[in-house]
């Protein structure tokens, strides 16, 4: 009874070793992208994609490794409010480059 008023907010405590694992690869996933464009490897339109990419890895790394998500039944709350964040975003970036975009092109019929 001595952990009687403890709540479990479902969130998990990694492992020094995950911590490194993450820490790593997003020094690598940095060091990438950055690479990729000092060299100038690839055109200005690829390497943006790519960089997008990298970005999309890192952030993915970044989500499982130092924020512990996972699909496991105590994370599902966690990931309903990051989907719900995503979908928020989405909405409002879109929306606004959808409106930036309709304003322009009227603007640019007279």
């Amino acid at each position: 009874m001595a952990n009687a008023h403890s709540i479990d907010t479902g969130a998990g405590h990694g492992s020094v070793r995950s911590y490194v694992i993450g820490f790593v690869l997003s020094v690598v996933l940095t060091a990438a992208a950055f690479g990729l464009v000092m060299q100038q490897a690839l055109g200005p339109t690829e390497s943006i994609i790519a960089i997008a990419v990298l970005a999309f890895i890192q952030i993915l790394v970044h989500l499982v490794f130092f924020l512990h998500m996972n699909t496991s039944s105590s994370q599902r709350w966690n990931l309903i409010s990051l989907g719900f964040a995503v979908l928020v975003a989405v909405i409002l970036i879109g929306g606004t480059l959808w409106v930036l975009h309709n304003v322009g092109a009227h603007m640019m019929s007279r």
